[in-house]
């Protein structure tokens, strides 16, 4: 794997945000929800697509705070635009397990 740079490394701005809402995503490839995050008062709210149905029920996401890169471009899925890409890693199924902090934190903190 190649190496990055710090100035790399701070480029990626990954932030803390609560799930408000997560809706079925019937249009997409894969199944999926719509979440809709909220990363505190200098971000606002943020949309996004996240294929982690099998761990995860809509009604378990609400209130869970994740941890998204809020600076890649928009992304056009079906008839969503995703705003941020929730993070996670995969399981040994290739099924996405969230990325989480180990206690709250407010919404908006930035990894450091």
């Amino acid at each position: 794997m190649e190496e990055i740079s710090w100035a790399d490394f701070e480029k990626v701005d990954l932030r803390v945000g609560t799930i408000l809402e997560a809706v079925d995503f019937p249009k997409a490839k894969k199944p999926a929800y719509q979440l809709v995050v909220d990363f505190g008062e200098e971000i606002g709210i943020r949309k996004s697509s996240a294929q982690i149905t099998v761990h995860y029920t809509k009604e378990s996401l609400i209130g869970r705070q994740v941890v998204a890169v809020i600076n890649f471009p928009k992304k056009q899925i079906a008839n969503f635009m995703s705003e941020c890409l929730v993070t996670g890693f995969a399981d040994e199924n290739g099924d996405i397990v969230l990325t989480a902090v180990e206690r709250p934190l407010p919404n908006g903190s930035r990894l450091c």
